[in-house]
C-alpha cells in the first residue's frame, strides 16, 4: 500500500472522530452559554418582581398611614410626630451587594413581629369592621411575599452562598403600653416601614442597573 492510499485511509478514519469531537465541543459551549445567559435574565426577572412589589407596598403604606390617622381620633397628627425606640432601622447597611440584599431581607423579617403587635393593639381599639385592620393584614402579607422575592433575587445572584436567616429573638418589642403609647407606636412602625420601603426601592433600582446589567455584559464578552 503506497503512502497516498495510507493517507486516504487515515483521513477516512479521522474525519468522523474529528466531527464527533467538534459536535461535543459545540454542545458543551452551547449548554454553558445557555446557563450563563439564563443567570442574568433570572437576576433581572427576580429584581424586577421585587421592585414592582416594593413600589406597590410603598404606595399602600402611604394610604394606610392616612387611614391610621383617621382611625385614631383627636390629636392623630401629634401622635405620629412622637419618636419611638425599639423599631427596626429603615436604613440599608453593607458594602457588598450580597450584604445589602441580606440587610433588606433581615429588616423585613424584623418588621413582621411589629406588624403583629400593631394589629393586636388596633384590634382592641377599633371596631371589627374597621378598614385599618384589613389594611394592616394586607401590608403584612405583601411584605412577607416581598421577603420571598428578595430571597429569590439573592439566590439568583449568589446560588452557592446561603442566605443567612435572622437570628431568633433579635427583634425587641415594646413592653405593655397604655392606649396613648399604642397609638404612637403603631404610627411610628408604619412611618418607619414606609421610609424603609423607599430605601429598598432605591437599592433595588441600583442593583438592577449595576449587578444584573454587569452580568449581561460579562456574558456578552465571553
Amino acid at each position: 500500500m503506497n503512502c497516498h492510499v495510507k493517507s486516504m485511509y487515515f483521513q477516512l478514519f479521522m474525519d468522523p472522530a474529528a466531527a464527533f469531537l467538534s459536535l461535543l465541543l459545540v454542545l458543551a459551549v452551547g449548554s454553558w452559554t445557555s446557563v450563563a445567559a439564563g443567570r442574568p435574565q433570572l437576576c433581572g426577572n427576580s429584581v424586577q418582581q421585587a421592585l414592582k412589589l416594593t413600589r406597590l407596598i410603598q404606595k399602600e403604606s402611604v394610604d394606610i398611614i392616612k387611614t391610621y390617622k383617621l382611625s385614631q381620633g383627636d390629636m392623630s397628627e401629634l401622635l405620629c410626630k412622637v419618636s419611638v425606640n425599639n423599631i427596626p432601622d429603615p436604613n440599608i447597611s453593607g458594602l457588598e451587594s450580597s450584604e445589602r440584599i441580606v440587610s433588606i431581607y433581615t429588616h423585613l423579617q424584623e418588621f413582621f413581629p411589629h406588624f403583629r403587635r400593631v394589629y393586636e393593639q388596633q384590634t382592641d381599639l377599633q371596631l371589627p369592621s374597621s378598614p385599618l385592620l384589613t389594611d394592616l393584614e394586607t401590608i403584612d402579607t405583601r411584605s412577607r411575599w416581598l421577603a420571598v422575592h428578595i430571597k429569590d433575587f439573592y439566590q439568583s445572584l449568589f446560588p452557592n452562598l446561603p442566605l443567612p436567616e435572622p437570628a431568633g429573638g433579635a427583634t425587641s418589642l415594646p413592653p405593655p403600653q397604655n392606649v396613648f403609647q399604642q397609638k404612637v407606636y403603631g404610627c411610628a412602625v408604619l412611618k418607619t416601614f414606609k421610609e424603609f420601603l423607599s430605601n429598598v426601592s432605591k437599592e433595588l433600582r441600583t442593583l438592577k442597573n449595576s449587578v444584573c446589567r454587569r452580568r449581561v455584559q460579562t456574558n456578552m464578552f465571553f
